[in-house]
């Protein structure tokens, strides 16, 4: 692979590589009955909580109260970026009164909260859906981590997340929570799809290692990677799992 090639597949990591946000979270104001079930959003890697605020607006719609949080996904490791955007999101949840914490993440923020459930218990955690998760690793990781201009985009946290054994991702175990998992099968990654992962994926993750032990629902739904968060489906899916712990009309694991 020569290094046009690298540095064309390497960018296409980052739909958005900006400077990383320091944390900070927005809470909405409750107004329903599910107001005292809270619900955190994780931005995924090389994003900010603007990628994720028509997500926002739908469940405060519903009723819920939301925190989208910022974090520098750039600037550390997973498991420090867990604890430090995490905890604090969550201690904001229970000055809120919070009755029940669920989350929504897009992408690495699954994995955060993956690593922070490893290793925190958590008695007011309610239920958790993720969207297009490396959770057993992706390839482009496998076959771009050593690229220095890889590095520079994704910062450490990238580079955690390949697919061998070894990989945090798959030294996290199974869920132990109830968790629905929402995948693409489009991509407007072409190079990525045809050169790197192999199978159906949506341009940065295969929807086989999207998949978790012990998920509670999985789709598929027709969407590529950077846009899952603001697909109407997804969003339509993500409000019915929260609230009845299975995906709309389509409750099945594949």
């Amino acid at each position: 692979m020569n290094l046009g090639r690298a540095f064309l597949i390497t960018t296409t990591m980052a739909i958005v590589a900006v400077s990383s946000p320091p944390y900070n979270s927005i809470a909405a104001s409750p107004n329903s009955r599910f107001a005292s079930e809270n619900v955190i959003l994780l931005h995924g890697l090389c994003r900010t909580s603007h990628s994720m605020s028509k997500m926002r607006r739908a469940l405060e719609a519903a009723g819920y109260t939301v925190l989208n949080l910022d974090y520098p996904s750039r600037k550390g490791v997973i498991p420090e970026l867990a604890d430090e955007a995490i905890g604090q999101a969550m201690a904001q949840c229970r000055r809120n009164g919070a009755s029940n914490i669920d989350f929504v993440t897009h992408s690495m923020g699954g994995i955060l909260v993956r690593s922070y459930l490893a290793r925190h218990k958590v008695a007011d955690l309610g239920r958790v859906v993720m969207l297009a998760p490396p959770n057993q690793g992706s390839e482009i990781v496998d076959k771009l981590g050593r690229l220095a201009l890889f590095k520079w985009i994704n910062g450490p946290a990238g580079n955690e997340m390949g697919t061998d054994e070894g990989s945090l991702p798959n030294r996290l175990g199974p869920a132990r929570f109830p968790v629905g998992i929402i995948a693409g099968d489009r991509s407007i990654n072409w190079i990525n799809s045809l050169l790197l992962i192999p199978g159906p994926d949506d341009g940065k993750v295969s929807i086989t290692r999207a998949r978790l032990a012990g998920m509670s629902d999985f789709i598929v739904i027709h969407t590529a990677h950077p846009f899952i968060m603001r697909n109407s489906e997804a969003i339509r899916q993500t409000i019915a799992f929260l609230q009845n712990g299975r995906f709309a009309n389509r409750s099945r694991i594949r």
